[in-house]
């Protein structure tokens, strides 16, 4: 098996679970269970880590030989994503992988693609950072996010660039997700505002373009009714001649 046939098998898998990552893991920070609820949402995410850890292994042992290395360090988040807890949440970037099914959709429309993978990213930037900044933040004395209302609050002033400043993580790893909900946020509200801004410049250069081509075709138009109405004058002008004998006009002159 080669790292692409993996990849491919592992896809929708992995996919769906991160997708049951993401239950269990905003059940556990929202609702903060207890007893065989608390024992169930472990053992879940600990399955989920597992799996994700087997694909890490699985890639890295079938890449090509000479690139190894390399593949290492540059898959070095992947890397991160499983040892490190802290960085846990990143792997419900694994759903973003459910956007290709709108891709597949919008085959044609490549605009439209880049749209419905910056909506469907944002979307879950958000709700990943909220998750994430209400499980470090809430217990830390002098925190203001305390509340899952506040933390979608503030992934959402964050990643649209207003920041309020109401709402602020106090923790060292709080502010990490910040920096990376910041700098998200910049490059997908700049890929969605230049989507739009391409379609407007499109639509008005379609609509210029059809102008030309309704006004060349009125030109064509008006050019052969006037070639049309001098073959006709041309044609009376012949008729009126040949009626008079020997199809001559007759003298006018005085004596």
């Amino acid at each position: 098996m080669t790292q692409n046939e993996w990849r491919k098998a592992a896809e929708w898998p992995l996919t769906a679970a991160a997708a049951l990552f993401l239950v269990a893991y905003a059940w556990q920070v929202i609702i903060e269970p207890g007893g065989r609820s608390l024992i169930v949402t472990d053992l879940a995410m600990w399955v989920i880590w597992a799996l994700f850890l087997l694909d890490y292994v699985m890639n890295l042992a079938l890449a090509p030989a000479p690139d190894r290395r390399r593949w290492f360090w540059r898959h070095l988040h992947e890397l991160l994503v499983v040892v490190l807890p802290v960085f846990r949440p990143l792997r419900l970037l694994r759903l973003v992988s459910v956007l290709r099914v709108f891709d597949r959709a919008q085959e044609e429309l490549l605009r439209g693609r880049i749209v419905v993978y910056a909506v469907g990213s944002s979307v879950l930037l958000v709700v990943v950072s909220g998750l994430a900044m209400l499980d470090l933040e809430r217990n830390v004395p002098d925190a203001t996010i305390t509340t899952i209302g506040d933390s979608l609050w503030w992934a959402v002033v964050t990643i649209t660039t207003v920041g309020y400043g109401d709402l602020a993580p106090v923790t060292v790893g709080g502010r990490f997700i910040a920096i990376g909900v910041m700098v998200g946020g910049i490059a997908l509200l700049g890929t969605i505002t230049a989507s739009l801004a391409s379609w407007f410049l499109e639509r008005v250069s379609s609509d210029d373009d059809q102008a030309r081509v309704d006004a060349r075709a009125n030109v064509e138009r008006l050019s052969a009714e006037i070639a049309e109405l001098r073959s006709l004058v041309v044609g009376l002008g012949s008729d009126a001649g040949s009626e008079r004998p020997g199809g001559r006009a007759p003298d006018t002159r005085a004596p």
